[in-house]
């Protein structure tokens, strides 16, 4: 059974740091990449941060580039967003989804396997 599971969401002020987890279990990994995603009210879902597992190369929207993070542990099968400087228009609910051709696909339908989502608000 395929599983990803976030965590490390929360409450944060502007300009603080939060780390998300993305927990992996069920894939292979190395044959993955593994995308952030992040949905704000009454907007559409959109992909911030993506790795490609067996080389590492990374990619960010231009919004978080800079500021966020995106990394790996191949022994925990865990990927890891770390974000930085965070901002009001940061808020949302974000997701982590597992790409099967290992391509950081910009498509929403290219992700097979997305996780429940965590909560992530930035407010003084």
């Amino acid at each position: 059974q395929v599983q990803l599971v976030e965590s490390g969401g929360g409450l944060v002020q502007p300009g603080g740091s939060l780390r998300l987890s993305c927990a992996v279990s069920g894939l292979t990994l190395d044959n993955y990449a593994i995308a952030w995603w992040r949905q704000a009210p009454g907007m559409e879902r959109e992909g911030i941060s993506c790795i490609i597992i067996h080389d590492g190369t990374t990619y960010y929207l231009d919004s978080v580039k800079g500021r966020f993070t995106v990394s790996k542990d191949n022994a925990k099968n865990t990927v890891y967003l770390q974000m930085s400087s965070l901002k009001p228009e940061d808020t949302a609910v974000y997701y982590c989804a597992s790409d099967p051709k290992g391509v950081c696909s910009d498509s929403y339908f290219a992700f097979d396997y997305w996780g429940q989502g965590t909560q992530v608000t930035v407010s003084s």
